[in-house]
């Protein structure tokens, strides 16, 4: 694993939780983007090299949507990036760590991405990402 890629975290509403981290990290929001497979908007915002990634539900069913209803607003999961994939999925799963995707997929920011189960990392969701290359 290279960095920490970004910081994942769960909001009941953009439109109010974007103001308030531009302002708390005097930066603008550079993105924001659905990713309907999760049922979730995004809003990424960047300081320095630092990125915070906010999630809002878009369905009550989803993911973010639980996680909010049973532990409310706050740090969802810390994503790492890595150069390959593929490769840290086999590497994880060598070392009894249980991922919840078995195959890579289409995350927010251009990346791939794959979860590890919280279960393995003492409560913490983590999200390995790769950057999709275009050729």
């Amino acid at each position: 694993m290279n960095k920490i890629e970004h910081i994942g975290i769960a909001v009941k509403n953009l439109s109010k939780s974007v103001p308030l981290y531009e302002m708390l990290l005097n930066t603008s929001c550079y993105k924001t983007e659905i990713v309907a497979s999760e049922h979730v908007n995004t809003a990424f915002l960047k300081t320095g090299e630092n990125k915070i990634e906010l999630l809002e539900a878009t369905d009550e069913d989803s993911l973010i949507a639980k996680f909010l209803e049973k532990k409310g607003e706050g740090i969802h999961h810390i994503a790492f990036a890595v150069d390959n994939l593929l490769e840290e999925m086999e590497r994880l799963k060598a070392g009894g760590f249980v991922l919840l995707n078995e195959v890579p997929k289409k995350g927010a920011d251009n990346k791939m991405v794959c979860f590890v189960h919280p279960k393995d990392t003492n409560g913490v969701l983590i999200e390995l990402c790769q950057e999709i290359k275009w050729v």
